[in-house]
């Protein structure tokens, strides 16, 4: 769709009918992910024509303008690919960085933060630093936590800190599981939890399963941390999957 302009205009026209035939406040694009500078250019081709659009139908229509919003990769370089940001900071209201991802059991051979904060080369400061330096404005940074981790089968479940060695998923197929699960898994195997405030994460282990997530601590810490940094705020993937709102309302 992206790569050819007839087909942009198409999707931008219809994404703007169904947003107003339900009253949504605006639209959201999640592309994961954009692989190649062409991708990218199309990307940002995208983002332009799409802010034209809603300007333009907004004024015709005496609505107030359709807001515009992207979910992004954690850094402004898709694997050194680089984001059109130049684009998004001119034509998005913001971006909802996925700052989590970072560890899981079908890509690490370890254990590991899934949503690290600091800590390492994969981090959420380290992209919320690169995507500033790249030139979006922090008022239109929005950072992501999840409310899910992910387990681990540990090789030896002597070694349960972070990047002991394992053999793959446990509990799901591959490895997720939601923060409401958690809770409950950690009662029901009378799990050891720890917090480890250099990466701002938390773990819990019992046996062989390990898992890898963020708790409420955690949760407060990059809260603070959004507001320190000058962020417009941040975002859960996702609501239902919390815990009697525990998380979200410690948020």
């Amino acid at each position: 769709m992206a790569s050819n302009p007839s087909s942009r205009k198409t999707f931008i026209q219809s994404s703007i009918r169904l947003a107003r035939s339900y009253n949504f406040l605006g639209l959201d694009l999640d592309w994961e992910y954009p692989s190649t500078p062409t991708d990218m250019a199309n990307m940002g081709a995208l983002f332009r024509e799409w802010k034209t659009e809603l300007r333009t139908e907004s004024q015709s229509t005496g609505k107030t303008e359709l807001l515009l919003s992207a979910a992004v990769f954690y850094s402004s370089d898709h694997y050194s690919v680089i984001y059109p940001v130049q684009s998004m900071a001119t034509s998005l209201d913001w971006i909802n960085v996925m700052s989590y991802d970072f560890y899981g059991p079908l890509w690490s051979g370890v254990t590991g933060p899934p949503a690290a904060l600091f800590g390492g080369e994969v981090n959420g400061d380290n992209g919320i630093s690169k995507w500033v330096q790249a030139g979006m404005p922090a008022r239109k940074i929005v950072l992501g936590f999840p409310f899910y981790g992910y387990a681990w089968e540990l090789e030896d479940e002597r070694n349960h800190g972070y990047f002991t060695k394992t053999n793959g998923a446990a509990i799901s197929e591959d490895g997720s599981i939601g923060y409401n699960q958690i809770r409950r898994w950690i009662v029901e195997n009378d799990a050891a939890t720890v917090y480890d405030g250099s990466v701002k994460g938390d773990y819990c282990y019992s046996g062989t399963t390990w898992i890898g997530y963020d708790d409420m601590q955690s949760i407060v810490e990059k809260v603070r941390y959004a507001k320190q940094r000058g962020l417009l705020g941040y975002f859960a993937w996702h609501v239902g999957i919390d815990d009697n709102w525990g998380l979200s309302k410690r948020g």
